[in-house]
């Protein structure tokens, strides 16, 4: 299970409405609405004990001094498996600035920036011994050199894609169906997107990939496992059937039964051309 990104302070997130459904897919404003990290480890942590799983807790900083602190903490915790740094949420404002002055950084300057990203994955890297992920954003122009960064400051895998920014406008009212005038578009709308990005930058890293956008069953994972990708994350399909899960893991047997293949790894970037 990875948890919805935790903040250094509690966040309010975005004016309502922040979910609304479009065509194939979602848009999302919530803003990164959270308890804060402190908060989430006293109080929200000790329940996921019922769930015999694998924890990854989420995590975005807006400075190197933010991450001194939450990461440290994230790091005595054993129930925690490992660390994922968020760098790409598309739906949160912040002020300029710059990494290395311990100074807030857009997390879309950060996304965009294979300087910031590394920075801040550097910094983390040297506070833990969890495994540490970078969640990296489908908007830079070139996700190769971003993506070669995360992995040279030392992530253990890099997660792509997050949403896509996007806009809906209601004609009758002239006004933005999200509260916060854009959003992030998900859902099997963005699959081609996200599978693409991840062929291309399997390429170019060595690290594992985590594959994502649009997932809804087994027939899309396997996508993203021939594109390169070697684990997959759903998020979206969940709003629709929370058990979707369990039915991709049952689709994905059945994939490998069919065709008399050992293991999901035999899929791993086998794209013929």
């Amino acid at each position: 299970i990875i948890i919805k990104t935790l903040t250094y302070k509690p966040r309010m997130g975005n004016p309502s409405p922040r979910l609304i459904e479009t065509p194939s897919g979602m848009m999302n404003a919530v803003g990164l609405q959270n308890i804060g990290y402190e908060a989430f480890i006293r109080e929200k942590l000790p329940l996921l004990k019922a769930y015999e799983v694998p924890i990854i807790v989420s995590l975005q900083a807006q400075s190197n001094e933010e991450l001194k602190q939450m990461v440290p903490a994230i790091e005595r915790e054993s129930q925690v498996a490992g660390i994922e740094l968020n760098l790409s949420c598309p739906n949160v404002k912040h002020a300029a600035g710059h990494a290395d002055r311990g100074k807030p950084v857009p997390v879309t300057l950060i996304s965009q920036d294979a300087a910031a990203t590394a920075e801040l994955i550097h910094t983390a890297r040297a506070l833990t011994h969890k495994p540490l992920w970078a969640k990296l954003s489908p908007e830079s122009e070139n996700l190769i050199p971003i993506a070669q960064a995360a992995e040279k400051a030392g992530a253990d895998a890099v997660s792509l894609v997050n949403t896509f920014v996007g806009m809906s406008i209601d004609p009758e009212t002239h006004r933005s169906r999200l509260g916060s005038l854009t959003g992030g578009l998900s859902g099997p709308a963005i699959r081609p997107l996200a599978v693409y990005r991840v062929w291309y930058t399997a390429q170019h890293i060595s690290i594992p990939i985590i594959g994502m956008g649009g997932i809804a069953n087994a027939s899309d994972a396997v996508e993203f496992f021939l594109a390169g990708a070697q684990a997959v994350a759903v998020g979206t399909a969940h709003f629709a059937d929370p058990r979707r899960i369990k039915k991709i893991v049952r689709g994905l047997d059945q994939y490998l039964d069919k065709r008399q293949l050992p293991t999901v790894s035999s899929l791993y970037g086998a794209l013929q051309q």
